[in-house]
């Protein structure tokens, strides 16, 4: 359930809604297909009813993007730097997820650069789609400039202005170096300025879960007015989407194995089968958290070094989303192969280095949330539209089983990493 993952068990009515959005959608595309069977008289007031009641669902969500993100930022990078002061395991389990969800994302962008180049959308489908989705949403980000203009638009001259143009990379930065000089102040002025950020992040997240709580009604809206124009061709079209996007978190997955045997100094089927247990809790409950007493059991299992395991563990699940960054900003490369868009290469640094930085202070939220917050604004970034991320929330469960399994793993490689590189540093 969502892009940075599944990560923790969403409440069960949370999960009930994801199979109800799911099903929303199902009968939105099938009933929108059906609708041009219809006269002219009839269809059209079905439409325009459609298309309202899902853009007004649409921009509720959109309009707590910008200001959720500078507020999850401060607060998860405010709470990475003070886990990582925690002492020297804390501090290298810290780094480690800084690493890897940084390389996460750079592998992200070109997995599904090559895989929609090697198994691209049909043609006929991907016009279908490009026409029915451009009825949901027109707008999206110009080109941007140069790469000297790029990389002087970084800095934003008016924070404010970056916020209101959607100009998403300028306002990361800013957050980021607002996170980074709380550290420089003190104690007491630090936790009530991350307190109030926590604050506003906690009831914007309330907002999110009105908006989110009518989501079957937004999702079949928009579903209905996709299915109108694209038919058929939408069901294949999420299909493919489901497979690509599946692919990038399987490939993230395995590369646990071998960072644990390099990197964790153990072999590669000894890892292999330590990860059983806790992947197969990550099956069953899509949690990472739910997951991490069989985490805790296998590091013990694998001679993973107790006050290793009990520093790192609880800080990977609580931090990192090895999968998220990766299929994070694999979704919107994704949405924008989908419509056609071929982003400039500074839109793509631009949108892959939002991907890594949101990973950085990722924080435990529920699924369907963490897709739009954490996926908006590397579309924005992008250039692409975010409507489409509607329609895709509502067949996240899917890739999430990969985007859970995934964490999980590399939540036990990081740790195996982490307990080799002290124990060397100890001896030395």
């Amino acid at each position: 359930m969502t892009a940075s993952e599944g990560a923790h068990k969403p409440a069960k009515s949370g999960s009930l809604r994801a199979y109800y959005a799911l099903a929303a959608l199902v009968a939105g595309v099938l009933l929108g297909a059906g609708a041009n069977s219809l006269s002219e008289s009839a269809r059209q007031p079905l439409l325009d009813t459609a298309s309202f009641v899902g853009t007004l669902w649409l921009n509720g969500l959109k309009m707590t993007v910008i200001p959720l993100v500078v507020a999850l930022l401060v607060v998860g990078i405010a709470k990475s730097r003070e886990a990582a002061a925690g002492g020297r395991i804390a501090g290298r389990s810290v780094l480690s997820i800084v690493i890897i969800c940084t390389a996460s994302a750079v592998f992200g962008a070109l997995a599904t650069l090559l895989l929609t180049n090697m198994f691209p959308l049909g043609r006929e489908t991907a016009q279908a789609l490009q026409t029915a989705l451009a009825g949901v949403e027109q707008k999206s980000s110009g080109p941007l400039p140069g790469v000297l203009d790029f990389f002087k638009g970084v800095v934003p001259d008016n924070v404010f202005a970056a916020a209101t143009n959607g100009d998403i990379l300028p306002l990361v930065v800013f957050a980021v170096l607002f996170a980074l000089a709380l550290g420089r102040i003190s104690d007491e002025r630090r936790r009530a300025v991350v307190g109030l950020f926590e604050a506003i992040g906690d009831a914007l997240l309330v907002v999110i879960g009105w908006v989110l709580w009518i989501a079957p009604l937004g999702v079949f809206a928009l579903a209905l007015t996709v299915g109108s124009a694209a038919g058929g061709a939408a069901f294949t079209g999420l299909g493919h989407y489901v497979v690509l996007i599946s692919m990038v978190g399987i490939l993230v997955t395995l590369a646990a194995y071998p960072l644990a045997a390099i990197a964790g100094g153990m072999g590669i089927g000894r890892f292999a089968r330590g990860a059983i247990a806790p992947q197969a809790v990550a099956i069953s409950t899509r949690s990472s958290l739910a997951s991490l007493p069989a985490m805790l059991t296998a590091a013990r299992a694998l001679g993973i070094r107790e006050q290793v395991a009990d520093v790192t563990l609880p800080i990977a699940v609580a931090l990192f989303r090895a999968t998220g960054p990766a299929m994070n900003v694999g979704v919107a490369f994704y949405v924008a192969h989908w419509l056609g868009l071929e982003p400039s290469i500074t839109q793509m640094i631009a949108a892959t280095a939002v991907g890594a930085v949101m990973s950085y202070g990722a924080v435990s939220l529920p699924g369907e949330i963490t897709f739009i917050s954490s996926i908006a604004p590397i579309a924005m970034a992008l250039g692409v539209p975010v409507a489409p991320l509607a329609l895709l929330v509502a067949v996240e469960m899917i890739p999430d089983i990969f985007r859970t399994v995934g964490n999980v793993t590399m939540d036990v490689a990081v740790t195996a990493l982490v307990d080799r590189s002290t124990k060397r540093s100890s001896k030395s």
